[in-house]
Parts: structure tokens; C-alpha cells; sequence
């Protein structure tokens, strides 16, 4: 499935950065980028944004991916968002508990700009 309308909440924002030139080099999507996971929650909310998907972090200060993913799928208006892990964590457990608590997918973060690109144009639209 390709999205619109992507968020992507990642308290890194050299992350943050790549993955919309990444994102800008293979699509036309629109894509708001968020380092503060409590930030993200309050517009999520309050209809501030209303993105088709989310890429989440899971390692934030404050509230973590985690955390916060268990906070969106709680909320009705929230709770039908696709939220795809996007991390650097490899561990299968985390992958599990992920997929346990609400995630639609869960990707680890590649180590190059040409398997970012891949890996968004499965996601958004052209």
C-alpha cells in the first residue's frame, strides 16, 4: 500500500533529514517530520496533522516509540493509522513486541541513502 501523507517521528534530526530527501528523491508525498513524540501525540489529537501512515523511532528520550504506539492504538481517532516501526534496533523480540502491540510493519533503519530510497518507494506514492 502507498501513502499521501506521511509522518515520520524521530527524535534524531539528521534521521529526520535523510528520510525526506530520501523520501523527496522517489515520491511526491508530503511527509511531516517530528523529533518530539509528546509534540507528535498532542497534533495527532487535536487534528493538527492527519497523516496516512507513521514512521515511528522507538529510541526517544521523554516517551518512546513504544510508549507511544500503545498511546495512538488506545485513541479511536488514532487507532486505525498504520504506524511502521522505523528503528535501529535488529532484535527479534522488540520486532515481536512491536507487532504485539499495534504495528503494521516494522523496518531497521538501513545503512545507505540507495536502500532508504528502496525501502520509501514501497511506502509512499510516486
Amino acid at each position: 500500500m502507498t501513502y499521501k501523507n506521511i509522518l515520520q517521528i524521530d527524535d534524531d534530526s539528521d534521521d529526520c533529514e535523510l528520510f525526506m530527501e530520501a523520501l523527496r528523491a522517489v515520491s511526491s508525498a508530503f511527509c511531516t517530520s517530528l523529533n518530539d513524540p509528546l509534540e507528535a501525540l498532542r497534533r495527532l489529537v487535536e487534528k493538527e496533522i492527519q497523516p496516512d501512515v507513521i514512521f515511528l523511532d522507538l529510541n526517544m528520550p521523554i516517551m518512546s516509540g513504544m510508549e507511544l504506539l500503545g498511546e495512538l492504538k488506545k485513541k479511536e481517532l488514532l487507532k486505525d493509522i498504520p504506524v511502521i516501526i522505523f528503528s535501529t534496533s535488529e532484535l527479534d523480540s522488540i520486532k515481536r513486541e512491536a507487532k504485539d502491540s499495534g504495528a503494521f510493519d516494522f523496518i531497521s533503519k538501513p545503512n545507505n541513502f540507495t536502500e532508504l530510497k528502496g525501502i520509501l518507494r514501497k511506502y509512499a506514492v510516486d
